[in-house]
């Protein structure tokens, strides 16, 4: 039987993508040869690889003037390929957390970086009523605050080039890509295992790549004109993306994703509100529905351990929350269910009548 997890990233994964990855790793397609074996440039390989666009196409509703990139170095690589294309004098960021801060470090070897940020109350809400200036050479954002759980749940307007990295919530819900110029993250969320970064990028941004002598590797457009073939691409994770687009498609999309969402957040932050044991650390407007942060009330934090242990002990994983922040994080992505939420919930309940 499986646990029931609620691991940050790596993350838990569909059935779907486990039994035909594993399955994929000893033959490919009766081919004689495994995912992790066959070239990258055979015709099988190049049939996943094609298939896995298109299916992300589909799936995200993304327009064909859109180029899908599947790369290595995680989207911090990117933190460092954005601004080195794209910063020529100065970039917007909204700062909602440890990874945009981090984002924003890579920002300022190349220009001025102007921040809006949520810091003053250590990252537990979304700023509001703010403006992207209208010279700065792209706004970037971070969608879902994965250590202290908060989410940007619309896609904003912006006067200049929006870049978005949406590592933790990206096939959580519909994106209106109108409103974006790229989109990036790392797959260990919502997408597929760690190893493989998805970017997908306007291709008429490559129009304001600045001109310096930027490596081969860090160029978009190396990556753009060999099809993410220019090296050797992540074969079994790009495998396993492509078994877990077809896993949302089967079960409705990502409008199915969305609802879903919804009310697995709905379901524990219930619990948390009505706890007299637990309660939140953010702003409830702006609250994760992947990251669900919370901790105990002050009288009963010597009993963190101890609930994690109880949990434990239900089959239940993953609950340690960032050091940062302390407490507790039931990650919530895709494959995540309502039983899996249920047992926590049920988890909470007992081990209130037990210890409040």
């Amino acid at each position: 039987m499986r646990k029931h997890i609620f691991n940050a990233g790596p993350c838990k994964l569909s059935d779907r993508t486990l039994e035909n990855t594993a399955k994929a790793v000893l033959e490919l397609d009766n081919n004689g040869q495994s995912i992790m074996e066959v070239s990258h440039r055979s015709p099988e390989f190049m049939a996943v690889m094609d298939e896995t666009k298109a299916l992300m196409h589909e799936v995200m509703n993304i327009p064909d003037d859109f180029e899908i990139l599947f790369l290595g170095g995680g989207a911090s690589m990117q933190f460092a390929m954005i601004p080195y294309n794209f910063l020529a004098n100065k970039a917007f960021y909204l700062n909602t957390g440890s990874w945009s801060t981090k984002a924003i470090k890579e920002a300022a070897l190349w220009g001025d970086v102007v921040e809006v940020s949520s810091e003053d109350k250590g990252f537990t809400y979304i700023p509001k009523d703010y403006e992207i200036p209208s010279d700065a050479d792209f706004a970037h954002i971070t969608t879902n605050n994965t250590i202290k759980g908060t989410e940007i749940l619309e896609d904003m307007d912006s006067p200049v080039p929006l870049i978005a990295d949406m590592s933790s919530d990206f096939m959580s819900r519909p994106v209106d890509f109108s409103k974006y110029a790229m989109v990036y993250g790392g797959a260990q969320k919502n997408v597929g295992p760690a190893g493989a970064t998805f970017v997908i990028i306007r291709k008429s941004l490559l129009e304001n790549v600045v001109d310096r002598t930027i490596p081969t590797m860090l160029k978009y457009k190396t990556h753009m004109d060999k099809d993410s073939m220019f090296n050797t691409p992540p074969c079994i994770n790009v495998f396993a993306i492509r078994e877990t687009l077809k896993w949302v498609k089967e079960k409705g999309g990502v409008d199915a994703m969305d609802k879903l969402a919804q009310e697995r957040a709905d379901l524990l932050y219930k619990a948390i509100d009505e706890s007299p044991m637990f309660k939140g650390t953010v702003a409830k407007e702006d609250r994760s529905r992947m990251n669900i942060c919370f901790v105990f009330e002050e009288k009963y934090e010597a009993l963190k351990d101890d609930f994690l242990k109880f949990a434990a002990q239900r089959d239940i994983v993953g609950l340690k929350g960032h050091r940062s922040v302390g407490g507790f994080r039931a990650s919530t992505y895709n494959a995540s269910t309502i039983d899996d939420v249920n047992a926590l919930v049920k988890a909470m309940n007992d081990f209130e009548k037990e210890n409040a």
